[in-house]
């Protein structure tokens, strides 16, 4: 008997981005990510998509995917590094809860 059809080693652009905006969502609802860690990120993320909408427009080559990966690469790192940084919204550990 045969195996089945391997899975594919990579993740398509657009589920991706998918991924990458549901990170970001969940560390706003969260409290891992301000507002305005949030905004940022998500600009970041809508230049990423804008840049792939281009991209698509002459025909996506090797070249394109590799950046588009590369960038997307490192708004993963940033995201990471934001959901941890221990900044909070206004409210969640600003004395607020805290008994003394």
């Amino acid at each position: 008997q045969r195996p089945g059809p391997a899975a594919p080693a990579w993740v398509s652009v657009g589920q991706r981005q998918a991924n990458l905006q549901q990170r970001i969502e969940f560390g706003l609802r969260t409290g891992a990510l301000t507002r305005s860690e949030a905004y940022r990120l998500r600009a970041e993320l809508q230049s990423i998509e804008r840049l792939e909408r281009r991209y698509r427009a002459g025909g996506l080559n090797r070249w394109e995917m590799a950046d588009l990966d590369q960038r997307m690469d490192g708004l993963s790192r940033r995201i990471f590094v934001q959901n941890r940084d221990d900044d909070r919204r206004y409210g969640q550990g600003y004395g607020y809860g805290h008994r003394r």
